[in-house]
């Protein structure tokens, strides 16, 4: 038996730093959604844990490694497991891949080992791995508090397009929150105005709402210039995601969205078109 799960990306709407727990984790509070760019994992059954990822981190670093031994060590099972995996999703850009590909293994150990965990405890199970695991673990779109681990599910945005470009230089998610700690923040999200706008399929009322604070906080002159270029497109919004640093546009016209893409591709390493996906796609053969 094999299974093939195609884990889609992320992309943080709103994002605030609303305080820390005394154990030093950051609580937030975003509104998020996976849209169709997929990391592709295939697993088997195996006497141990293999994870063939070229080009990545050794393999027993990897969120997708270590997902695999939280599952087996939450479930008790004997066992292991043989995953490849193929990456689309950016790296570094606060588009969740990591995330993303942990979800995919919790989704096809479960699979291949019939536990029929509940979405729930496959949640819990990938916040041992990492903050953005549970929402990937559920996918499509939600309201995230706590340190990641509180999900209030969302109807997926109406139709559009994100065109979602990454500057050369990033930042580490560890100097991006010290950049928060040590920035007054002058601007930020209003949930109480965007969670019903969400609810109610209003997306520019939505986009009046798209805030980061972490893209306030970091100022990378890569994101300035992209969303600049964005911008003249006319777009509902534009702005950072997650911890940076990729940048999206919001349209609602797919022609806008083509040009600003092909404009955007001319000069950063990546620019890409997507659109509001539900979450993870499984496979069996």
């Amino acid at each position: 038996m094999k299974v093939t799960v195609h884990a889609p990306a992320k992309l943080n709407l709103t994002l605030d730093v609303v305080g820390t727990r005394p154990d030093g984790y950051h609580l937030l509070e975003s509104l998020m959604q996976t849209v169709d760019i997929t990391d592709t994992l295939t697993a088997q059954t195996a006497e141990n844990i293999r994870l063939d990822a070229p080009g990545l981190c050794p393999p027993e670093k990897n969120t997708a490694y270590r997902a695999a031994q939280a599952f087996f060590a939450h479930t008790g099972m004997a066992g292991g497991v043989y995953m490849t995996l193929q990456k689309r999703i950016p790296t570094k850009a606060g588009m969740g891949g990591g995330s993303a590909d942990a979800a995919a293994v919790l989704w096809a150990l479960d699979r291949l080992y019939n536990t029929h965990l509940s979405v729930e405890e496959l949640c819990r199970i990938g916040l041992m791995v990492g903050a953005d695991v549970p929402f990937c673990v559920q996918g499509g779109a939600a309201y995230v508090t706590g340190i990641g681990e509180e999900l209030r599910p969302l109807p997926c945005l109406p139709a559009c397009s994100f065109v979602v470009a990454q500057p050369p230089e990033g930042v580490s998610t560890a100097a991006a929150y010290a950049a928060i700690d040590s920035h007054p923040l002058l601007r930020r999200p209003d949930h109480t105005r965007a969670i019903p706008a969400w609810e109610q399929g209003d997306l520019p009322a939505v986009c009046q709402q798209v805030c980061n604070v972490f893209e306030l906080a970091t100022a990378l002159p890569g994101v300035k210039a992209i969303r600049e270029i964005m911008e003249t497109y006319a777009p509902l919004a534009s702005q950072m995601t997650g911890s940076g640093s990729a940048v999206f546009a919001v349209f609602t016209d797919p022609a806008a969205a083509d040009a600003c893409r092909q404009a955007l591709a001319k000069r950063f390493p990546v620019a890409l078109l997507c659109r509001p996906c539900d979450g993870c796609r499984i496979e069996i053969e």
